[in-house]
């Protein structure tokens, strides 16, 4: 059986965020499925300006959580930003966590978890200026590559891309995910 994954975007993601980890799990067997509040195509960042166009495979109000067996969700500051002002979105990376499902977040996405209220007492990671942010929401913040916590897989920026990658991979196959000696609190 083919595993699903749903990437959830907006114009403003970081380019190598959403299409490096889509090509991982592409390259692994894995379906993958860009949803978005905006249709057509969404415009990605790439390091200092507006990078390549992504078409959008559906809305993400057409989308549900049965339909897929994880959640990817890309950084860059402006695509996490806009999205967690967007209540479909939200409430979609809640139902994915209530799930159980994988769900992946690198850089400043883990700003949605933090608007779904899903980091309390929970080791997670991100880009350095959201971490406040992820303290305030009750997140144990570490310094490392990928943190990994019941289902929850954070990481801190593009450098963690194949770690990041492959601890969604792993995830989705349900096998053991390495975990860093940094990672004290795993639930």
């Amino acid at each position: 059986m083919t595993r699903k994954v749903l990437i959830i975007a907006t114009n403003g993601f970081e380019q190598s965020e959403l299409l490096e980890p889509r090509k991982a799990l592409e390259n692994a067997g894995i379906e993958t499925t860009l949803a978005s509040p905006e249709s057509g195509s969404i415009k990605g960042w790439n390091k200092k300006d507006w990078g390549k166009s992504v078409d959008v495979d559906c809305s993400v109000s057409s989308v549900s959580v049965d339909q897929f067996d994880g959640l990817m969700l890309p950084g860059g500051q402006m695509n996490p930003d806009i999205l967690r002002m967007n209540e479909k979105v939200v409430d979609l990376v809640r139902q994915f966590a209530a799930s159980g499902k994988p769900v992946a977040a690198i850089c400043h996405a883990p700003w949605l978890l933090a608007e779904a209220d899903l980091l309390r007492g929970k080791t997670v990671t991100g880009w350095p200026s959201i971490r406040t942010d992820l303290k305030n929401a009750g997140g144990i913040v570490k310094e490392q590559e990928v943190a990994i916590d019941g289902n929850l897989i954070t990481s801190r920026n593009p450098d963690d891309i194949p770690a990041f990658s492959k601890a969604l991979i792993s995830a989705l196959e349900g096998s053991s995910v390495a975990q860093s000696p940094e990672l004290e609190t795993a639930h």
